[in-house]
């Protein structure tokens, strides 16, 4: 329940240390901060912010083979992913508290020997509240990511109501939007990877569409910023732009807030009028007045999914 009318949102535009993860946590502390100083209460940061998004790399893949140097590169990324909870996620913890505000933020989470593209909340109180794992990673991604299931669709509910996550192309999933208005959620944030004029549109529709404030955060992202040990097939040169930003805040009826900014690193802010979800849902609800469970209805599992289920023989 939504308990009070304005909140101030920030989106966090800023390239991570690729493959160095507590050097991606220092940053984040550092942003979050800055964030927070200006009157931010909710703060996003890109998808896989915490180790980065491997931007480029192609892990010497081809079908029907792989090389050594690539078995090597995500090794190194896969020894470079964080446990949840584990230490950094304790820092980024201990960095909401200190800002007084809900951090989300995307990182590379390692379970076993997997990989998730994954986005962590956190509260301003400093609790670890809830994980989304990505469902479905895009084309490449399925070689070095694995897939999330129903069981992390997650919400969490803050004073300015019900906070929930969405990474890049999962945007594009109508089933999975359809999931998520249904847990009303008031501030849909979208770490992405998608730097193309096109994203813009896509987070204009999805605003219009669940009648929700989208809180888009990008990396600005250069060659250079990866470490030499990994290669890089995108850029000519170590200063080439291999993602350009494209963050932006966007209103419940499709107005655009703040951004988008290609420029370089930044922090967007905007005042939200939270009361605008209401007017908004006067003439469209998609999951209420404006939905047709008659002819339509979507079926949601959201078990988790374990490979291994081990019983006691005990009765």
């Amino acid at each position: 329940m939504t308990t009070t009318q304005t909140v101030k949102v920030a989106v966090v535009q800023a390239a991570s240390i690729p493959f160095d993860a507590d050097a991606c946590v220092d940053k984040a502390v550092r942003l979050t901060a800055d964030a927070a100083a200006g009157g931010a209460k909710v703060v996003v940061f890109p998808e896989a912010f915490v180790v980065g998004y491997p931007k480029g790399l192609n892990y010497g893949l081809v079908v029907g083979a792989r090389d050594p140097a690539g078995r090597e590169e995500f090794r190194l990324y896969l020894d470079a992913a964080i446990k949840i909870p584990g230490p950094q996620t304790n820092r980024l913890a201990e960095a909401a508290a200190a800002s007084g505000c809900y951090l989300v933020i995307g990182v590379i989470e390692r379970d076993l020997g997997t990989c998730y593209c994954t986005v962590v909340f956190f509260g301003p109180d400093g609790r670890l509240l809830g994980k989304h794992r990505k469902l479905m990673p895009t084309a490449m991604e399925r070689m070095i990511w694995g897939f999330g299931d129903g069981s992390t669709l997650t919400v969490v509910e803050s004073p300015y109501g019900a906070i929930g996550s969405v990474i890049c192309w999962e945007n594009y999933m109508p089933m999975l939007r359809m999931a998520m208005y249904s847990k009303n959620v008031a501030l849909y944030c979208a770490p992405t990877a998608d730097d193309r004029d096109t994203w813009l549109a896509s987070m204009r529709h999805i605003a219009l569409e669940g009648r929700c404030f989208v809180l888009t955060a990008c990396q600005f992202l250069r060659k250079k910023d990866f470490p030499p040990t990994v290669r890089v097939s995108l850029g000519d040169s170590p200063e080439s732009v291999l993602m350009r930003g494209g963050s932006a805040i966007v209103s419940p009826l499709g107005k655009v807030l703040a951004g988008p900014d290609f420029e370089g690193e930044t922090i967007l802010t905007s005042d939200l009028d939270l009361a605008e979800i209401a007017r908004g849902k006067f003439d469209f609800d998609v999951v209420g007045h404006y939905s047709r469970p008659d002819v339509f209805q979507l079926s949601v599992d959201e078990s988790p999914m374990r490979p291994v289920i081990a019983r006691s023989g005990e009765h």
